[in-house]
């Protein structure tokens, strides 16, 4: 968190990430170009409306030629208006898009990242990135680059105008100001490690958040919202330390400039008179003055402001770029072989996988399984069961050995091509916020209510959706009070609606109790007649009618057969099998 960021590149890759859109940007910065020019013309016109009004007290004063000024000004003031008016509007446009192409793109990015990336990264920090950071670039996009171009613009036509008007006077406002430039200089630069501790330290807090609430039941069951919660001022702290600190320091610009500011005041007010008194200059002159330092000093707390705005948009910048640059799944695009009615033979041969290279936890997996099979995976746990299915699924690649589906190995299709051909069940139950009906024909299309009611009357899930409200259309909220063997009923359902040639359950009944796992294992021997079926089990009692059972230990199978042969054999699985029995006894 302490390192610091290449402002130079990140802002680069920002200005060409934003390249579609630079002439509108160009246009929108010559607009507050323009803008600011005819706002430091203006003071040169109340110096002359000064000194009208200077001679015209002892005799009369010229109302006619001071009117004439006078709209002039308001032109020029009106002029600056309409210009910074269509300035703000199209970098506020311009920035929306870009923000919106940056969120659009981390949702695929998302979508393309292999699931090792999010082994190791929590997805509260991933969410930052999408949010705050992206909030971040947005704002200072929107807000500081047109005022960094006014405020330069405004800034160097002051100059200008003063060192037309009056040297002597232009170079008392400039040596008042000088403190400025090293004041700013120092908090710039002191300030910078604290805007990238915040935005890391921003991520890390919503993780933490996302991952607490996840498990909120847990964390509560366990007494650990203690621990939660040192966890969380820990972070909180340290993100209250880096945020106090950099928005100090940005708000000591605004206090600074207005010193130097009225310290400029307080000079060319002490130095006019000198000048007026020996004739040098007149009394609009100092008028002028007056306001070009506060044109002269306004731009440089503006522009210390965006570049400490810059500073913090460089650095959620950088966390953007660094997730967009990750590796990718490998494009898939070229291929072409497709399987459109996969029987649903699979053959696993000589796999070797591993979550880190030098530690393989599949060594040398090989096995067959006939279209319409059931098979189930037992085995203790760390065995590779869920290691087998994901890579089964194209979830993570091998790193030796390959897998086939009808003889075609699946490294040779596209992963949504492999997706097509299963149906999954997971422990862990994934509802959206949506109908009953959305849940279970999710991402499926032309499927009639009836289809829908079959598969819920397959899982005994149908009697008691037609005794809530809604039926079929009640909504899965907050507010829905469903128990966690019904939610998983409805993914059940899901998979039934799928219709795939293939089907994975993984511990499918683990959260339903004995009767609605008999109806569900009854279903399921209907349901799953044609399909090759992978079953991942703890409970052995419920794949006592698998067609193979293989054993899996430490990344490979140990034994395989049906149940009545396992037994028989009384190796591994019977000693398995027999001590849940006698558990269950």
């Amino acid at each position: 968190m302490d390192k610091k960021i290449n402002f130079g590149k990140t802002i680069s890759q920002l200005l060409s990430y934003s390249k579609a859109y630079v002439p509108m940007i160009i246009l929108a910065l010559l607009l507050s170009l323009l803008g600011s020019a005819f706002n430091v013309i203006g003071p040169d016109k109340l110096s002359d409306i000064t000194n009208l009004i200077q001679q015209g007290i002892m005799t009369d004063i010229d109302l006619d030629a001071v009117q004439k000024i006078a709209l002039i000004l308001v032109i020029l003031y009106g002029l600056g208006l309409v210009f910074n008016y269509f300035q703000g509007f199209i970098m506020t446009t311009v920035t929306q898009r870009i923000t919106k192409k940056m969120r659009t793109e981390l949702s695929r990015k998302i979508n393309h990242m292999p699931l090792k990336y999010f082994d190791s990264t929590s997805y509260g920090n991933v969410l930052s990135r999408v949010t705050n950071d992206v909030d971040t670039i947005g704002q200072t996009l929107n807000n500081s680059l047109g005022t960094l171009v006014g405020a330069l613009a405004t800034f160097i036509g002051a100059l200008i105008m003063m060192f037309y008007t009056n040297w002597i006077m232009a170079i008392t406002g400039i040596a008042a100001t000088l403190i400025g430039f090293s004041l700013m200089t120092v908090i710039m630069k002191h300030s910078q490690k604290y805007f990238i501790s915040q935005q890391a330290e921003l991520g890390q807090i919503n993780g933490h958040i996302e991952e607490a609430y996840a498990g909120h039941n847990v964390v509560k069951v366990y007494n650990g919202e203690k621990e939660a919660k040192e966890v969380f001022h820990k972070i909180n702290g340290r993100l209250y330390t880096n945020a106090w600190k950099a928005q100090f320091m940005s708000g000591l610009m605004m206090p600074v400039m207005m010193f130097i500011g009225n310290l400029g005041y307080v000079a060319v007010c002490v130095v006019g008179a000198v000048l007026v008194s020996n004739h040098a200059i007149t009394i609009g002159t100092i008028v002028a003055f007056m306001v070009y330092i506060r044109l002269f000093t306004q731009p440089l707390s503006q522009l210390a402001q965006a570049a400490t705005n810059l500073q913090s948009a460089a650095a959620a910048s950088e966390r953007v770029f660094e997730f967009l640059d990750e590796e990718e799944l490998a494009d898939e695009s070229k291929k072409t072989t497709k399987l459109e009615d996969a029987k649903g033979d699979v053959e696993f041969k000589n796999v070797r996988f591993g979550y880190n290279e030098d530690r393989m936890i599949i060594k040398d997996f090989s096995m067959t399984a006939k279209a319409g099979q059931k098979i189930a995976i037992v085995g203790p746990t760390g065995a590779g069961k869920t290691t087998l299915v994901n890579l089964l699924m194209r979830f993570y690649e091998l790193n030796s050995g390959e897998i086939y589906i009808d003889g075609t190995p699946i490294s040779q299709l596209t992963r949504e091509n492999v997706h097509d051909l299963f149906c999954m069940v997971l422990q862990d139950t994934w509802l959206f916020e949506g109908t009953i009906r959305d849940n279970i024909v999710f991402s499926k299309t032309h499927i009639t209510d009836e289809e829908v009611e079959a598969a819920c009357q397959a899982v005994g899930l149908h009697s008691f959706i037609k005794t809530l409200p809604q039926g079929y259309d009640t909504v899965l909220d907050d507010k829905a009070n469903l128990s966690a063997g019904q939610k998983q009923l409805i993914t059940i359902a899901r998979a039934m609606i799928e219709n795939a040639p293939m089907l994975i359950l993984d511990e499918a009944t683990s959260s339903v109790d004995t009767r609605t796992e008999l109806l569900i294992q009854q279903a399921m021997d209907r349901l799953t007649v044609g399909k090759t079926s992978f079953v991942i089990a703890h409970r052995l009692s419920t794949i006592k009618n698998a067609d193979l059972i293989l054993v899996m230990k430490d990344g490979d199978i140990i034994e395989i057969g049906n149940h009545e042969e396992l037994l028989a054999k009384g190796g591994f699985y019977a000693d398995l099998y027999n001590s849940q029995f006698e558990n269950a006894s």
